[in-house]
């Protein structure tokens, strides 16, 4: 079985197959007669398919220039089913298998809504009962914790909305090729952001193994890479974690620090650096450990940060930012002795039924 470093090393040759094949993916679902009608997006999904969304979420909304919004399938199924007419329902589950995701496209089927649903596994149970399914364009993922394809659903969200903008005329055909242009140079430069990032987790990992609690803190589409770097710290490395975002952070969580705390900030390089740069600046009087890492390069380098020296627009930072903290993760785990090829719980799906 492949592991997760496995599968971040994979993630270029799945973000050029996905690139290469994007109109046959995305393209005949999203014609200009079919999106006519739609003024708004609503995303279904749960742990790191939500994660991915949020890190697509502020490239989705500016480019589509409309409401975009995440909902988590379990509560919209049971307390939300107030779809508008005009709502594009896309609901995500990498697996297929996701029992919250299932019972969500069968209920707004029921009710006549239109739900696409994004998968990688075409004889899935979701894709069975999805009218419209759509392929993320990369294999199944054979990890249980998933790291490509969490970066593979940011791609595909990415450009699910830039056919429908330029379909909608949101944005014209030159629009469409510089932004695809420079998310193709983003991919071009994964692969040294993989060497940077792995470089970097081999040098800090002793710091980190002592660890109890780690906390994520970032904004805007890093704001989804702090949510998966607590999913998949909890998961793998089982240690506490939290990801929150800059202000929510700033609202209350910041009183329950511990002086023996790790903190990772993930640094777009956008709106709101200098406002994070104060928040640091706080935190390094009252934590020992408190770490950054850059889409770019740092404003205040300090020696344990990280800069993955890829220069481009903020909202397309999601694409790689994550790899990093998916390599700790999976590294951590591993100086734990934690086997993450087999469940620690192997009653939890039996009991729960949390999975079809």
């Amino acid at each position: 079985m492949k592991s997760i470093e496995d599968y971040v090393h994979l993630e270029p040759a799945y973000y050029q197959d996905v690139l290469a094949n994007y109109q046959q993916l995305f393209g005949k679902y999203f014609t200009a007669s079919e999106i006519v009608q739609i003024d708004s997006v609503t995303i279904y999904a749960t742990g790191s398919s939500s994660n991915a969304a949020y890190g697509a979420l502020p490239f989705m909304s500016k480019v589509l220039g409309m409401p975009v919004q995440i909902e988590e399938p379990s509560i919209a199924e049971n307390y939300l089913l107030n779809v508008k007419q005009g709502t594009l329902c896309i609901a995500i589950s990498q697996g297929g298998h996701s029992y919250s995701v299932v019972k969500l496209v069968q209920r707004l089927q029921e009710l006549n809504q239109r739900v696409y649903t994004l998968t990688s596994e075409a004889d899935s149970p979701v894709a069975q009962v999805s009218q419209n399914l759509l392929m993320m364009g990369m294999p199944v993922e054979e990890m249980p914790y998933v790291s490509a394809g969490y970066s593979v659903e940011i791609l595909d969200l990415m450009l699910i909305s830039l056919t429908i903008a330029k379909n909608k005329g949101r944005i014209s055909a030159d629009q469409f090729d510089q932004i695809f242009t420079q998310i193709n140079n983003v991919i071009h430069q994964l692969s040294e952001v993989i060497k940077r990032s792995s470089a970097w987790v081999d040098k800090n990992l002793p710091q980190f193994n002592k660890a109890k609690r780690l906390q994520f803190i970032g904004y805007g589409s890093a704001y989804g890479v702090s949510r998966e770097g607590e999913t998949k710290t909890t998961e793998a490395v089982r240690i506490s974690s939290w990801g929150k975002e800059l202000e929510e952070y700033m609202h209350g969580p910041y009183l329950g620090l511990m002086r023996e705390d790790f903190i990772i900030f993930l640094e777009p390089n956008g709106e709101l650096q200098e406002r994070e740069e104060r928040l640091k600046k706080f935190l390094r009087q009252h934590v020992d450990h408190v770490y950054t890492i850059y889409a770019n390069e740092a404003v205040n380098k300090q020696e344990n940060d990280l800069e993955l020296k890829v220069k481009t627009d903020e909202l397309l930072t999601a694409l790689f930012m994550t790899v990093p903290v998916h390599l700790l993760a999976y590294r951590l785990s591993q100086e734990k002795g934690n086997d993450l090829e087999h469940s620690a719980y192997p009653d939890f799906d039996q009991i729960t039924e949390s999975k079809i």
